[in-house]
């Protein structure tokens, strides 16, 4: 790999593990109490909860779009947003955010073993440099979210 390509894939590492400009999804859910994830907070239609399976769902999409030929997404938009304001359980509120995680990482290491210009075989044009900038632009616009979300409801450092 050339050194530009190198620089270019150390950048898009950092954008979707979050910092830089924005606050990650470990920063927007750190200390978050239990008793706030399935909160709607008036005039928005939607709780912490529903952005965070949003997240996880969108994320495992894109990357098994990425990689697998045979991938079936999900159906636009109701299988992208839980029905449940809240997570059944702690389990469940752990694991969602262990998943997003998990692939995560599966996707930093398709973007560093693969051409992230070629246009993935199976797509209409799409590269995985593009999947790439859009997991991190979609992760990054619900995380702001989450945060608004925890200022109103007062749960959010200031």
């Amino acid at each position: 790999m050339d050194k530009q390509n190198e620089i270019i894939i150390a950048e898009l590492e950092k954008l979707l593990k979050g910092g830089s400009a924005h606050a990650s999804l470990d920063e927007a859910l750190n200390d978050l109490p239990a008793e706030f994830w399935g909160v709607k907070v008036d005039h928005l239609p939607y709780t912490i909860w529903q952005l965070v399976e949003h997240i996880r769902i969108a994320q495992w999409d894109m990357l098994e779009f990425s990689k697998d030929g045979a991938h079936q997404s999900p159906k636009w938009p109701d299988d992208y947003w839980p029905k449940e304001t809240g997570p059944a359980d702690e389990t469940t509120w752990k694991n969602s955010i262990e998943q997003i995680k998990t692939d995560l990482k599966a996707f930093i290491m398709l973007i560093k073993s693969t051409d992230i210009y070629a246009p993935i075989p199976h797509g209409t044009g799409q590269t995985i440099l593009r999947e790439a900038l859009q997991i991190a632009d979609h992760c990054g616009y619900h995380v702001a979210e989450i945060i608004i979300i925890r200022r109103l409801l007062g749960a959010w450092k200031s």
